[in-house]
């Protein structure tokens, strides 16, 4: 372009699109290749025609993309090969149609000291204050600088910021790494820093992780969860206003709804449902409620009302032969919960790479049938065939290590004393499990439609 005195001007950058109140609506989600390729090699180990054909639908769908470590910023060799986060954006800008927008979403999971109440999922950096420098330093503001580029701003960048973090200091301070994160306030710390360095880029819309009701659902938890979820975003620039939403089900298994468990209160041989050995006074018995619970809380403890719900529904559709189809007419109440329940786990407290589990619902925006959970979205945040993690020793530069609760041999005394149902020959969190895929694929529900010319899942 020439100015009016004849020289070069600078082509104006893009503007970015106005911030939105759900980030996913309206919108095409991003496909991303490293899953999709994960995907075709499952698709060339099985041999059953019709459960291809539905590998190569699921190949299609949108699923978050993880920033596990520093290295998975950068992709490459240090990261199995795959895509950096500049490569992941330049891979939706080719994604996107014109005149539609598109939502990326990126899981951010790198809190020093990660996950502290379990191993599987350890991370790099430690729960020091060096750790916290290295956090800001290395891996968030890298990550904001990423976001940021001008060639970016006509993608909406949507982040799951540390699953597992702030559950744990309401639930888990018996555990002593969990308490010297709450003391030290380092999660808290990082977590803000977090939130001020994306809420500052216009085109990112940020989901704080909040556990899934059968770990907040007890209304103890989920009082304490609003209590320091609210000191979280009221010590960050903007407040509760620096926060879109909150996002339910992380890496978990728990329906959407129990379809035949509907009144917690409802009484059998003599007890009330909520009473049975498997919900243990947890009135919060599906992610539905439990979203329409939280956002009620949040709005009562001064957050806006345009605050959006998000579950992830990647492995919560307990489709498959277990399946029940009515409720039970036991008048026995142990009986009747585990002959009524979808969730087909013997405890809640089983989370690693359950045997039995399927498909969800999905990836798509508002979805109806549930007007009072606020939800912007059903995510696939957790890809499908991603292991939680391993129960054997398995040597890695990732700072991950084997967890009990991944050992199908393992009795799990935090779970009522029940093997932990998890499926063998698991590798470490985060690599592919093609077994799990399978079985995950097989056990769907709703049922994948085996069409391999299915198309990228839309929403509007």
């Amino acid at each position: 372009m020439f100015g009016a005195a004849g020289g070069l001007t600078a082509k104006p950058a893009a503007a970015a699109e106005a911030h939105v109140d759900n980030a996913f609506a309206g919108a095409t989600l991003y496909v991303n290749p490293d899953y999709a390729a994960n995907v075709r090699g499952s698709i060339s180990r099985t041999s059953d025609p019709a459960l291809r054909a539905k590998m190569e639908k699921v190949k299609r769908y949108p699923t978050a993309v993880w920033l596990d470590r520093i290295a998975a910023i950068h992709g490459g060799d240090a990261n199995a090969g795959r895509k950096s986060l500049a490569a992941h954006l330049d891979q939706a800008l080719a994604q996107k149609r014109p005149g539609k927008p598109i939502t990326a979403t990126f899981v951010v999971y790198d809190l020093p000291g990660r996950d502290c109440a379990s191993l599987a999922s350890n991370g790099e950096l430690p729960l020091t204050e060096a750790g916290l420098h290295r956090y800001k330093n290395d891996y968030i503001d890298v990550i904001a600088s990423v976001f940021k580029k001008p060639k970016y701003r006509k993608v909406r960048i949507a982040t799951v910021v540390e699953p597992d973090s702030l559950p744990n200091l309401v639930t888990n301070t018996a555990d002593p790494e969990c308490a010297l994160a709450k003391s030290s306030g380092i999660y808290t710390k990082a977590v803000q820093y977090a939130l001020d360095k994306l809420h500052a880029v216009p085109n990112v819309y940020t989901y704080l992780d909040a556990a899934h009701s059968g770990w907040l659902g007890w209304d103890t938890n989920r009082a304490q969860a609003v209590q320091l979820y609210t000191e979280v975003a009221k010590g960050t620039a903007a407040g509760p206003r620096s926060v879109d939403g909150l996002v339910t089900n992380v890496s978990n298994y728990t329906p959407i709804e129990e379809p035949f468990l509907t009144d917690p209160d409802r009484t059998v041989g003599g007890g009330m449902v909520k009473s049975s050995k498997f919900y243990e006074w947890n009135p919060g018995f599906d992610e539905s409620d439990f979203t329409r619970d939280l956002h009620r809380d949040l709005v009562a403890a001064g957050w806006p009302a345009s605050t959006g719900m998000v579950v992830d529904t990647s492995r919560n559709g307990w489709g498959g032969p277990a399946r029940p189809t009515a409720g039970s007419t036991s008048t026995e109440l142990d009986t009747y919960v585990t002959e009524s329940k979808v969730d087909r786990r013997a405890h809640r407290g089983l989370w690693c790479n359950v045997d039995g589990a399927g498909l969800g619902q999905p990836p798509r925006s508002a979805p109806s049938g549930f007007p009072d959970s606020h939800l912007d979205a059903f995510l696939w945040v957790k890809p499908p065939g991603e292991s939680d993690g391993t129960g054997e020793d398995i040597p890695n530069d990732e700072g991950k290590a084997k967890d009990p609760m991944c050992d199908p041999a393992y009795t799990a005394p935090g779970a009522g004393d029940n093997k932990t149902g998890a499926l063998p020959g698991a590798p470490l969190a985060g690599h592919w499990f093609h077994d799990q895929f399978s079985m995950l694929v097989r056990n769907a529900h709703p049922a994948v439609p085996a069409s391999p010319k299915a198309t990228a899942k839309e929403t509007s």
